[in-house]
Order: C-alpha cells, then sequence, then structure tokens
C-alpha cells in the first residue's frame, strides 16, 4: 500500500506520531502545535477514539482543542466496519483540517477500519493538506507498516514483533511508541530487519515527530526521538535465525534526537537544533 497521491498542487498534510502519555492541558507543544497547523481558531478537528476502550477517550482531547480556541471539534467513533461506510461520519471526516487518533489497542484501528471509506477519505484528505496525528497505539497506526504486538527488551529476536498493516499515510517509517519508557528497541529493530526498506521511529512519551510534506521529521516534546537507519545494512541473520533467537543486524545506524532537532527521511541526514540557526 503506498500513500494516496498528492494533487493539484497542494503540499501533503503533516504527518504527527506521537509517543503517549503526551500532556493533556492546552500548553502542550504538542497539542497546541498540532491545532495551530490545523488553522488554530478556524481548525476543523476530528477526533477519532476507535482504538480506546474508555468512554471519555475523545472527549478528553476535545476539552484541550476547546481550549485551545479551536471552534469546531467532532468526535467520530467508528467502532464498527458499518460506521465506517456512514455518510455523516464520512462528511465529517471530509471537511476536517485535522484528524486525531487517540490511544488504546491499535489492532482495534486496523481490523475496524482498514480497507474501508473512512481510511480512504483520511488517506485522500492527507494527500490534499489535512494533517493527521495518531497517539500510542494512534502513532502505530498512521504508517504502512504497524508493529501491531511485540516484546519488550533490547535485543532484536525472530518473532519479537509481529506487523500487520496500517493505514499507509507513508512507507517510509515504521513508529513504536513509549519507546524507552517500555525498552521496545529490541521489538522496532526486529520489525526493521523483516523489511529494512524502511527507517525505524521510536517515539517517546509526551514527544512527537511532526514529519512535513517534504519528510523531513522535527521533534517536539519533552522525550527523545530514536532513529535507527538501516540503509547501510551490510549482514543480517533474520532468513536464518530460528523462532526467539538473537538477530544479528551489522551496520545499522542510530539517532538520538531532542526537541528542535531534525531528520530527512529522504537523504538520512539528522541535524540538532543548533546547527539550523
Amino acid at each position: 500500500m503506498c500513500p494516496a497521491k498528492v494533487t493539484g498542487g497542494k503540499p501533503r498534510g503533516w504527518i504527527i506520531p506521537i509517543g503517549g502519555g503526551e500532556k493533556k492541558v492546552s500548553s502542550s507543544t504538542i497539542l497546541s502545535r498540532f491545532a495551530e497547523l490545523s488553522g488554530g481558531d478556524d481548525a476543523r478537528i476530528v477526533i477519532i477514539p476507535t482504538a480506546s476502550q474508555l468512554d471519555d477517550a475523545g472527549h478528553r482531547y476535545e476539552t484541550v482543542f476547546g481550549e485551545m480556541g479551536v471552534r469546531r471539534i467532532d468526535i467520530v467513533d467508528l467502532d464498527t466496519r458499518e460506521s465506517c461506510e456512514d455518510s455523516g461520519q464520512l462528511a465529517l471526516l471530509g471537511r476536517a483540517t485535522g484528524i486525531f487518533f487517540t490511544g488504546g489497542n491499535q489492532l482495534r484501528l486496523s481490523t475496524t477500519l482498514g480497507g474501508t471509506s473512512a481510511a480512504q477519505t483520511i488517506r485522500r484528505g492527507n494527500a490534499v493538506g489535512v494533517h493527521v496525528a495518531g497517539t500510542s497505539a494512534g502513532a502505530a497506526f498512521i504508517c504502512e507498516h504497524m508493529i501491531a504486538v511485540g516484546k519488550s527488551g533490547p535485543t532484536p529476536k525472530r518473532g519479537m514483533a509481529t506487523l500487520s498493516p496500517g493505514l499507509g499515510l507513508t512507507n517510509r517509517i515504521i513508529v513504536d511508541q513509549h519507546f524507552r519508557e517500555r525498552d521496545r528497541i529490541g521489538r522496532l529493530l526486529t520489525a526493521l530487519a523483516y523489511n529494512p526498506f524502511a527507517t525505524g521511529v521510536g517515539v517517546d512519551e509526551d514527544t512527537a515527530a511532526f514529519i512535513g510534506p517534504d519528510d523531513v521529521i522535527e521533534v517536539f516534546g519533552s522525550g527523545g526521538l530514536t532513529i535507527v537507519d538501516p540503509s547501510d545494512l551490510v549482514h543480517s541473520t533474520m532468513a536464518e535465525t530460528h523462532q526467539g533467537k538473537p538477530v544479528s543486524l551489522i551496520g545499522i545506524k542510530l539517532h538520538i534526537l531532542i526537541a528542535g532537532d531534525t531528520y530527512d527521511l529522504a537523504t538520512n541526514t539528522a541535524l540538532p537544533a543548533a546547527a539550523q540557526d
């Protein structure tokens, strides 16, 4: 699955995976940046709480965005595949300038939205400038290759991560969330060993990777962003390793970025904030 084609001369919307645990207050640099990109007071933000089983998941973000001055906020609860074909829900998605996926279980997102008109509407919207953010499970879902489940630990092992198709807004990255807090470097490396085409993006809590139309990542938030670049991988034992056994990976590059740092996905180049002044 490739991202929807950009047409009409408009730049693609920003894609914003958030590591989870972001401050749900109006002073949050992450949420306020998303609201600003989406149009500020004139934004039309749609919140999709499908991943969560908490009744108030969408309303918590509705309150925060409202306190920021956003006047048009809709909660679109796509809780069944039937609801993903509802004309009223699709109309709300089609009018959005910003779409926000809450956290929860990413498999609830992929199994509910996958292949539906709702998913197609979001993909087409992002291609013409609608900004799409997702926190925790929502962050994992926005990519083409989604880590569905996996185990914690520092060393990659065969079977440590299970992948499934995500929303497909980008095929350049694989995202893992709650990254440092839940010791997920091993499962991200495992996911990349299955397909070294993509770049790994491990997002700490209260941290976000703002991926612009130029495929440059800007880091916001209080934690770190771990970039795993397999473009120079020269050796992998994934094909020969038995289930549950460690995998050898030689030639991997790793960067730790913090707020203000950037990473160009097209050139695999990291820059510190100081070098951009």
